[in-house]
């Protein structure tokens, strides 16, 4: 691949889209089936139009964003709340009995493989730029701001 001037490429843009689309249509599915989650993933959601949007102007800002949050989610998916496996083993055990089960689980799977899609298609189109000191700042500030909403809305809207 060849390395753009900022421009992002039209196939990277794409990919930003079908991550963050990903975990949106999981958010969505999750607070449809659970009311406790609506204010929660409602205010998450803003994450990933802000990525789409910013992405979008190839800012690297976006692009920090959407690595990070995509990390951070499921890095507690996988190693905290164990719900991604969950997901896998629910999968798996529908595709072998024909009976679904387990479909909140599911859900975060599906969620995750947006992330794991938003993550590589953000650090493609980062590394597709010609980067210089002020746009790792901007990819750690992008980051930064993910994270904090993240917990500020984590600590404010988590079902008690």
């Amino acid at each position: 691949m060849s390395r753009d001037a900022g421009n992002g490429s039209s196939s990277t843009r794409v990919w930003i889209q079908i991550g963050a689309g990903l975990f949106l249509v999981a958010l969505t599915i999750s607070a449809l089936r659970n009311p406790q989650l609506r204010v929660l993933h409602f205010l998450q959601a803003f994450i990933y139009v802000a990525i789409l949007i910013l992405a979008r102007r190839n800012s690297v800002w976006g692009l920090g964003a959407g690595v990070t949050i995509g990390v951070v989610w499921n890095s507690i998916s996988f190693f905290i709340s164990h719900l991604m496996q969950a997901g896998a083993v629910a999968l798996w055990s529908s595709v072998r009995t024909g009976h679904l089960r387990g479909i909140d689980e599911m859900v975060v799977l599906i969620g995750s493989i947006g992330h794991f899609v938003l993550i590589a298609a953000c650090l493609t189109a980062l590394f597709n730029q010609t980067i210089d000191k002020k746009k790792w700042w901007e990819f750690a500030g992008g980051g930064a701001l993910a994270f904090a909403y993240f917990a500020l809305i984590v600590a404010v809207a988590r079902p008690r």
